[in-house]
C-alpha cells in the first residue's frame, strides 16, 4: 500500500497509545486523563501545547518558516456512556464507559501525524492539532470555538477523519456539500380533558389528537421536501395513559428530525408548529411544542473535499477513494468548525466486517492507523507546500 513508510514504522507505538486510551475511556468534558496523555506526547515531540479550550480540549502547534498560512487537523477524544462486551486485553476498565465510536483511534492517528510532522517538518506555515472534547452530544467543538479556538489559532482550512465500519480497510471516501445531517429533537405536549373511558363525549381525548399529529408528521417529508433531498422525521415515543378504562388528560410525544440543509431544517420545524396549531384548533385542546436544536449539518467545502480526495488518492490509490459518497443521516459536531472555516471530513475504512459504531463489541481497527496518519501528514504537506 502507498502509505508513508514512517507511518508503518510508528504503527506499533501509536497503536499502544490508542489501546491505552481505549482501556481508559472518559465521557464528554471529563477527558482529563486522555488530555494529559495527549499533552504529554505533544510536548515530548516538541509541539507548543495550549490547554483548557472547551474545558478539557487542547491544541498542539507546529510552526516552520515565516508563512502566515495555516491548517487545522481535528480529532475527538470522548467516549460513550455504555458498557463494553469485548474481552480483549485493552477493553474498557471504566464501567459504563466505552470507546464505541472510534474516538480513541481518531486521537491516536492525529498524534501519529504530529509525531511524524515534528520529525520531518516538510511544510511552511503553522499546523494546529485540535484535540476536541465532547463530540457525543456535548457540542465540544462549539465550546472550543466559543473559547476562541480560531481567533487564537487561525486556520485557512480544517480537516478531520472519522472511521467507517463496513468500508474496506485502506479506503477513504468523502463528498463536497452535506456529508452528515443536522440532528434536532422536539417535544409535543397535548393538554386535553381526561375522563371515564365509557363517556368519551365528556372528554377532550389527547390520545386521538396525538395519533392524528403522528400521522400528519409523516407527510412533512413525503409532501413538503424535494424527493431528491435527504430528510427524516421520526417519532421516538408517545406517552399517555395508564389504565384500560381512563382517558388521560395529557399526552407527550417526542422525536428527532434529520436534515442536510438549513432550508429544510427550518421548513420542518415550521411544519411541526403548523400541524400542532391546526390540531389544537380542530380538537379544542392546548398543545405546546418545544424544539431542541442539535448539531447543524456537516457541510464539506466543495474545493477542500476535492483536495482531500486527491490527497487520499496519493495515500490509498485511486481504486480506494471516492469523492461522491452518499451522505449519512447521522450527525457530527465538526459541523460547527466547518461553519467557521472551510474544510472537509473524510471517512476512513475500519474494515468490511467490523461491527457498527455505538455497538458494545466495536473496536477501532489498528491496521487503519497508517492510512489515517499518512492522510493527515500528506494533507499538511500539500496544503502548506514549501514550493507554493
Amino acid at each position: 500500500m502507498p502509505v508513508l513508510p514512517r507511518a508503518l514504522e510508528i504503527q506499533g507505538e501509536i497503536s499502544a497509545i490508542r489501546r491505552d486510551i481505549h482501556a481508559h475511556p472518559e465521557l464528554a468534558f471529563e477527558e482529563n486523563r486522555t488530555s494529559d496523555v495527549v499533552a504529554a506526547k505533544l510536548q515530548e515531540w516538541g509541539l507548543e501545547v495550549t490547554r483548557g479550550l472547551g474545558r478539557t480540549g487542547l491544541v498542539g502547534t507546529l510552526r516552520k518558516g515565516n508563512s502566515l498560512k495555516s491548517i487545522g487537523l481535528r480529532a475527538d477524544m470522548d467516549c460513550l456512556p455504555m458498557d463494553e462486551t469485548n474481552d480483549f486485553a485493552h477493553r474498557s476498565t471504566n464501567p459504563g464507559r466505552m470507546h464505541a465510536c472510534g474516538h480513541d483511534g481518531h486521537t491516536a492517528m492525529l498524534l501519529g501525524a504530529a509525531k511524524m510532522l515534528s520529525e520531518t517538518r516538510n511544510f511552511e506555515g503553522a499546523v494546529h492539532f485540535i484535540f476536541q472534547p465532547a463530540e457525543e452530544g456535548g457540542g465540544g467543538a462549539k465550546v472550543m470555538i466559543e473559547d476562541g479556538l480560531f481567533e487564537k489559532f487561525p486556520c485557512d482550512a480544517v480537516f478531520a477523519i472519522h472511521n467507517k465500519p463496513g468500508l474496506p480497510l485502506g479506503h477513504i471516501v468523502t463528498k463536497g456539500g452535506p456529508l452528515l445531517a443536522a440532528a434536532d429533537r422536539w417535544d409535543i405536549r397535548i393538554k386535553g380533558k381526561g375522563g371515564h373511558a365509557a363517556h368519551p363525549h365528556t372528554t377532550l381525548d389527547p390520545m386521538v389528537v396525538g395519533a392524528n399529529i403522528v400521522m400528519a408528521l409523516q407527510t412533512i417529508v413525503s409532501r413538503n421536501i424535494d424527493p431528491i433531498d435527504s430528510s427524516v422525521v421520526t417519532v421516538g415515543f408517545f406517552h399517555a395513559g395508564s389504565a384500560y378504562n381512563v382517558i388521560p388528560g395529557e399526552a407527550h410525544i417526542g422525536g428527532t428530525t434529520r436534515t442536510t440543509t438549513p432550508e429544510n431544517r427550518a421548513l420542518i420545524e415550521r411544519r411541526i408548529d403548523e400541524i400542532c396549531e391546526g390540531a389544537a384548533r380542530m380538537h379544542g385542546v392546548k398543545i405546546e411544542v418545544e424544539h431542541k436544536p442539535g448539531y447543524p449539518p456537516t457541510v464539506n467545502d466543495v474545493d477542500q473535499a476535492r483536495f482531500a480526495a486527491d490527497v487520499a488518492t496519493g495515500v490509498c490509490g485511486e481504486h480506494a477513494v471516492k469523492d461522491n459518497t452518499r451522505p449519512s443521516m447521522g450527525a457530527e459536531d465538526f459541523s460547527y468548525m466547518l461553519e467557521k472555516v472551510p474544510g472537509a471530513m473524510v471517512w476512513l475504512g475500519n474494515g468490511g466486517d467490523s461491527v457498527s459504531l455505538h455497538n458494545s463489541r466495536y473496536d477501532f481497527n489498528d491496521m487503519a492507523i497508517p492510512f489515517g496518519v499518512s492522510f493527515f501528514v500528506r494533507t499538511v504537506e500539500r496544503f502548506l507546500d514549501t514550493k507554493a
